[in-house]
């Protein structure tokens, strides 16, 4: 009778993986877009990128944030944990492409993250290591060596210009991007397992971690008004990679499970890279293209599903295989802590 009146038009599996791939595909695009507005420093593409697109996803969840603001003034401390690794995590992010490049920066900031969440989870829910996860760590290890390694073949970024320090460096900020990409996403999940809806729980702290870079902006952000161009790069950071890049992401994984969705985003690292080496004319050696494939392979090790058992209930403090559980996994929410509370596209 009423089948006719909502078509699954956004429904479905294919969907949700749909979703995840385009925002991994914006996603990809960050690095090659800041290339294009060299005298902008990377803290003030990171403050305009993230700065703007947090303030922009609290204000599409102004509604929920008001309705649930006692639970979140309960909660201020996690709130404010996750609100200052979102304001840390693209000036690492973005210090990271500058001085290692666009293709290694990347590779080992959204390679790092799911080690550093099963680092968190082992730390503050006491969730076991397991064989898996350390084989999945020493392949991601072993894949940052060999970026490093592969400086020599690399053209195109800071290092260029005969610095030696710039790779490690570079790959150092890389770490800490992803542990504070791993720890807002945590901070985050532990909002919404509270009963928090994921709007609510993502709008209060990337809106709060984007208030925190507001004086970056301000003290670094000059040369985003210095020519359209400029201008041009910043407001496509702020609203189409941060902004809309999350939207699709929080409709990918209200369709699909966690874990593939974060085995989806890998197309992150793909589209950046192919970027870096056909845009912006890095050149990639085969040493830091096999090292790349390890990080990405490290991430499929930590990411791919267990075997089920018997379908065991919703999963609280279980573990599968050393990494958390589809269900309650600081890793999978990685790249955007909306997962709990599944919120549909608008029609």
């Amino acid at each position: 009778m009423t089948t006719a009146v909502k078509p699954a038009r956004f429904h479905g599996a294919t969907w949700g993986a749909l979703f995840v791939l385009a925002a991994s595909v914006l996603w990809g695009t960050t690095g090659t877009a800041a290339a294009f507005a060299p005298g902008v420093s990377p803290l003030a593409i990171g403050a305009v990128a993230m700065g703007f697109g947090g303030l922009l996803q609290a204000a599409i969840a102004a509604r929920p944030m008001r309705a649930f603001g006692a639970s979140l003034l309960r909660q201020w401390r996690m709130v404010a944990v996750g609100a200052v690794a979102v304001a840390a995590y693209p000036l690492a992010f973005y210090s990271s492409m500058h001085l290692a490049g666009v293709a290694v920066g990347t590779v080992v900031s959204i390679g790092s993250a799911p080690l550093a969440s099963a680092v968190i989870e082992r730390i503050v829910d006491k969730r076991p290591f397991t064989a898996r996860w350390a084989a999945g760590a020493v392949l991601g290890v072993a894949g940052a060596a060999l970026l490093c390694l592969a400086d020599a073949g690399h053209t195109g970024s800071a290092s260029a210009a005969g610095e030696g320090w710039a790779t490690p460096a570079g790959i150092a900020l890389g770490l800490v991007a992803g542990l504070t990409y791993a720890l807002y996403s945590w901070a985050a999940h532990r909002l919404i397992n509270t009963g928090v809806p994921s709007r609510a729980a993502m709008g209060a702290v990337f809106g709060a971690g984007g208030l925190l870079l507001m004086p970056v902006l301000a003290a670094t952000g000059a040369p985003l008004v210095a020519s359209w161009q400029n201008v041009a790069v910043g407001a496509y950071m702020a609203l189409v990679p941060m902004f809309a890049g999350y939207v699709l992401f929080g409709w990918g994984l209200a369709r699909v499970r966690a874990s593939t969705a974060t085995t989806l985003s890998l197309a992150e690292t793909v589209v950046a890279a192919s970027l870096a080496v056909v845009v912006v004319g890095e050149r990639l050696p085969a040493l830091g293209w096999a090292g790349a494939a390890m990080i990405a392979g490290s991430l499929f090790i930590l990411t791919l599903p267990a075997r089920s058992r018997a379908r065991p209930a919703p999963a609280t403090d279980e573990t599968h295989d050393g990494v958390a559980s589809s269900q309650d996994r600081p890793a999978t929410v990685a790249a955007s802590p909306a997962k709990a509370t599944p919120e549909a596209p608008p029609e």
